[in-house]
């Protein structure tokens, strides 16, 4: 069986996104088995690439510069999944490369069955999204999109603790708080479909940022740290914008983030963007 790591690699070395979710979801399958069986499969080494092989398509835009999206209208509510799928795409990404990129902090088992899980998650997220916009006859790549996504893992490429406090923890725990407004959206339009794939991508998502709040608190007990003062510094040194209010404070805290995590940032953060 490939080392870990070095699945994680191959997935982030690919560049198409169907091929990229469909060789994610084949790994993730193989590790989930061999631990099933109650394997300890090799971790290994890997050498990420700085930034994930990318298709042509779609042109990434500073994010000033990508179109607002008005979800009133069909086209609207296309450009509204086709955000979600890039997003969605960078997740797959980003949780590789958690795995590809930090395998020298001894981690337990349980570390690598949360990311390899979560990995999945967001490939099946990412082709349910696309399987919609090739339903209203459009397709991921069709649309510009954010060329940002990724400075949260280039800020956080050497802090592994870095890294659990912006992604899951900031990034992740944001879907929270938007995602109920889309679904509804959805269903003032009687889109079925869009709101089985929304739904499910909610659901799924409180586990995600349950996982990064979970090894965040594991990390800080090891290095004897305060948890609530530790994400204040890392979230002030690495996250470039504000935290914004209305918080779904029902999901984040069924994802283990308390409050006096997030509230003192929401006024406070300088934007540094």
């Amino acid at each position: 069986m490939t080392p870990l790591a070095q699945m994680a690699e191959d997935v982030l070395r690919t560049a198409d996104g169907r091929e990229k979710t469909a060789l994610s979801r084949k790994y993730a399958a193989e590790w989930m088995s061999a631990r099933a069986a109650g394997e300890r499969p090799e971790i290994g080494h890997a050498t990420p690439p700085d930034s994930p092989a990318r298709p042509a398509r779609p042109e990434l835009l500073p994010p000033r510069d990508v179109p607002r999206r008005r979800p009133g209208s069909e086209q609207g509510r296309i450009a509204l999944l086709h955000a979600v799928a890039h997003i969605e795409l960078n997740a797959v990404d980003l949780h590789w490369d958690i795995i590809a990129r930090f395998p020298g902090t001894p981690m337990p088992i349980g570390f690598y069955d949360d990311w390899v899980k979560a990995a999945d998650e967001e490939s099946k997220h990412f082709n349910l999204i696309c399987d919609w916009l090739e339903a209203r006859g459009s397709h991921y790549g069709a649309l510009p999109a954010h060329a940002g996504m990724w400075r949260a893992a280039e800020d956080t490429a050497t802090d592994f603790m870095g890294r659990l406090a912006v992604v899951p923890m900031v990034l992740e725990a944001r879907g929270l708080d938007v995602t109920p407004g889309m679904i509804e959206i959805f269903r003032k339009h009687g889109d079925d479909m869009a709101i089985a794939a929304l739904e499910t991508i909610y659901a799924e998502e409180v586990h995600h940022v349950a996982y990064g709040s979970k090894w965040f608190n594991f990390l800080c007990g090891r290095h004897e740290m305060d948890p609530t003062e530790a994400f204040h510094d890392l979230v002030r040194r690495y996250f470039h914008a504000t935290l914004k209010p209305p918080f779904n404070e029902e999901k984040r805290a069924e994802a283990g983030i308390p409050p006096d995590f997030y509230w003192p940032l929401a006024e406070s953060l300088p934007d540094r963007s």
